[in-house]
């Protein structure tokens, strides 16, 4: 069984797993287009996927004849059309899922370094320059969360470890929960209006798409931050590209966008008032340790006959 690994950006699968005895192929590019997608994986029967970043639709399963076996980082992942996976005899693994850790911690070293400019700072020192702008301490700010499942609870917990102030909201969310992780639950239009710092932790759904938008960029303070690590898409893009273009909030920090990898030309890589990352909320070694071993037992074992953690199409 020819087995490809995709998206392999930093070049990890062979070092944090072992492959040993399978026919093993590391892409370490990305591409767009379909047509030369397929070309690239025609031969291969089973292919690695990290996360979300190659999509898997129908029409690119229908141009891989030979494919068998899909393995992908995680237990959920919403880029691949389980039900034709199903229909062509695909069948579909995944992996154990790592703690919330990494994106939690990004979320907190973007809320520091926007509170203190630490991007500009550090340019400015680079370039021969020195102090450019009053910071400011995170200790006694609110922290509004717009969703508070396993990830945003581990984001409020290291935020009040920083003595933060924090206050929540989603379309489903429970004082229950609330008071479980020790936050308010309060109002959309309160959330927006009282937080200094606002962060995304929901999950990209249709009910999620687009939830987020002008309006609630209207409501928020002038010098508030914006910080997005969950999903691009949950986020009017245009709309928060307007309010930080005329300096209406404070600023933003983002790693996650409705396109990826992020086109040169994208306007994400210039305003001054963003801290922009490519998508690397949960791109740690702790979490590919758990990933890569684990896709390689998932083609071990579907080549031995006993399949393994399967994800099948939701009824």
């Amino acid at each position: 069984m020819r087995v490809a690994i995709l998206d392999d950006y930093q070049n990890a699968a062979l070092e944090l797993a072992d492959w040993s005895g399978l026919d093993t192929t590391v892409f370490t590019d990305h591409l767009d287009d379909e047509s030369a997608l397929a070309k690239r994986l025609a031969p291969f029967e089973a292919i690695c996927l990290m996360r979300e970043r190659t999509p898997f639709a129908r029409s690119l399963i229908e141009k891989l004849p030979k494919l068998k076996l899909l393995v992908t980082a995680g237990m959920y992942n919403a880029s691949i059309d389980l039900q034709a996976a199903h229909e062509h005899g695909v069948f579909v693994s995944g992996t154990g899922a790592p703690a919330a850790q990494g994106t939690a911690e990004l979320t907190l070293a973007m809320i520091l370094a926007l509170a203190r400019g630490l991007v500009g700072e550090a340019q400015s020192l680079r370039n021969g320059g020195w102090q450019r702008r009053l910071g400011r301490n995170i200790s006694g700010e609110t922290l509004g969360l717009v969703g508070l499942g396993k990830l945003g609870g581990e984001v409020a917990r290291l935020a009040m470890a920083c003595n933060m102030k924090v206050i929540a909201w989603s379309q489903n969310l429970t004082d229950e929960r609330a008071a479980e992780v020790g936050v308010r639950r309060v109002g959309r239009d309160e959330l927006f209006a009282e937080s200094d710092f606002i962060s995304v932790h929901l999950v990209l759904s249709e009910r999620s798409r687009g939830l987020i938008g002008a309006p609630d960029f209207a409501r928020m303070k002038p010098d508030a931050y914006f910080i997005n690590t969950s999903r691009g898409p949950i986020v009017d893009s245009a709309a928060l590209l307007d309010a930080l273009r005329n300096n209406r909030i404070g600023g933003a920090g983002i790693d996650v966008y409705d396109a990826e990898p992020l086109p040169a030309d994208n306007p994400w890589r210039g305003l001054a008032n963003v801290l922009a990352t490519p998508h690397i909320g949960f791109v740690t070694r702790q979490t590919y340790e758990i990933w890569y071993p684990q896709m390689a037992e998932d083609v071990r074992a579907f080549i031995a006959g006993a399949p393994t953690r399967p994800i099948a199409p939701r009824t």
